[in-house]
Formats: structure tokens, C-alpha cells, sequence
């Protein structure tokens, strides 16, 4: 087994939220030592949608909710680590915060990050750090400290709308047709309603809506909410 150099998780700041700071601007932070892991969490909201006088109720969608990376690392000036002792980690843990948390003028806001280790690539603002002092100098001064540090996800505003357009039924779709498939099915999929079959079966000029073959593309055109189903 071929060994390499260990790839450190990596922290990289940006004044834009599209990502697209010249190199030159981007400031990177690097982790003294590799988290022993690292949490992802999702989360989807949705409202109560029982009626009046009902026994029960069906969830309606909400919201889904940015997603959240936590992760926990060491910084020590001991020597331990990177054989470079020091005398704190008072300028470490200043260097931390003020990455993440600070301010910046010219933006009205804190900065935009990128959290990359591995495979990893987590794109969102700092929403909390928490640093916990594990170990004192003589003086008293702090030389190890854990840091626990979370991030919302977020996306930029063009790229957040097209994913949240890209499957809407006021779009064009066109579909290739699977075996197996039948325009129902297809429509309820694209438009959340099958009866709107025979509005795309005409569009398309299908003699049939009952035989698709396998290959073909149909379109599917734009429908209002408020079209009204045959």
C-alpha cells in the first residue's frame, strides 16, 4: 500500500456567495490535526394539514431546511502535533474566530466558506464555534484547545432558483420514454396531478396514450395550477 501525504481538512474564506473571489483573495485555513469525524445533518419541515371536524391529518411540505456540518478539531502549541512549540494559542484561536465570525465592511456581513477534506465539499456561513481550553501553561496561558465548529449550508440565489424551478409543472419538460412507462404516471410525476394525460397526449399528437415506445421523446408543456383537469 502506497502511502502519501495526509490531506488536512481545509477551510477556504469568501466575500462572495457565488464562490468566485479571484485566488488571490481567498484566505485558507488549514487544520493542525484531521477531525476524528464529522456529522452532516438534513432536515425537512412540513405543516400540519389536518382539516377541521377530521381524525387525521396529511403533512404538507414546508420548507427543506440548509444543511448542517459539524466537526471538531485540536489546536496545540505543546509541539506534540507539528514540532513547533509555542508559548500559547491565544493568536491561534484569534485567527479562528475572526476567520469565521468577523465582520467584513466592505460586504455588510461575515464571509462565505468552503469546507473541503476527502471527498467533502460543504459550501455555507459559519453558524457557531465553540472552543474548549484543555490544557494551561504554568502561566496559565492556554496551549490546547478543542474546537467545535458548525455551518449552514447555503447556495447561491441563481443556482438555489433553478433547483427549485427545475421540476416545477409551470416549466417545458421533455421526457424519454422508459419501458414500462405510461402518461399518467409521467404526469403525475412532472405535474403532481395524472389527469393532465390527455393535454400532453394531444400536444404531443399520440393516436394512443395507452402504448409509449421505449425511445421516444415527449414533451411536456407548461400547466398553471389552476388548468383545468379533463
Amino acid at each position: 500500500m502506497a502511502l502519501g501525504k495526509i490531506e488536512k481538512l481545509r477551510i477556504i474564506a469568501f466575500k462572495n456567495a457565488d464562490y468566485s473571489d479571484p485566488p488571490a483573495d481567498q484566505v485558507t485555513y488549514t487544520a493542525m490535526l484531521n477531525p476524528e469525524s464529522y456529522s452532516l445533518d438534513y432536515k425537512v419541515e412540513y405543516q400540519d394539514g389536518q382539516g377541521q371536524g377530521t381524525s387525521s391529518s396529511q403533512q404538507r411540505f414546508s420548507v427543506v431546511k440548509p444543511g448542517e456540518f459539524a466537526c471538531e478539531w485540536l489546536i496545540d502549541s505543546t509541539g506534540i502535533i507539528d514540532d513547533n512549540p509555542r508559548e500559547s494559542i491565544e493568536d491561534d484561536i484569534t485567527e479562528l474566530r475572526d476567520l469565521l465570525l468577523k465582520y467584513e465592511g466592505d460586504i455588510h456581513e461575515p464571509k462565505h466558506f468552503q469546507i473541503l477534506w476527502g471527498s467533502l465539499l460543504f459550501k455555507g456561513r459559519c453558524t457557531g464555534l465553540n472552543i474548549n481550553i484543555k490544557l494551561f501553561n504554568p502561566d496559565g496561558k492556554p496551549i490546547r484547545a478543542l474546537c467545535k465548529v458548525t455551518f449552514t449550508g447555503s447556495v447561491e440565489d441563481n443556482l438555489r432558483t433553478a433547483e427549485e424551478r427545475r421540476e416545477s409543472p409551470d416549466m417545458t419538460h421533455y421526457r424519454l420514454i422508459q419501458s414500462g412507462d405510461t402518461l399518467p404516471m409521467l404526469c403525475y410525476k412532472i405535474y403532481g396531478n395524472s389527469g393532465y394525460y390527455l393535454q400532453v397526449a394531444q400536444v404531443n399528437k399520440l393516436s394512443s396514450f395507452r402504448k409509449l415506445e421505449p425511445g421516444t421523446e415527449l414533451f411536456f408543456p407548461p400547466i398553471e395550477k389552476n388548468t383545468p383537469v379533463a
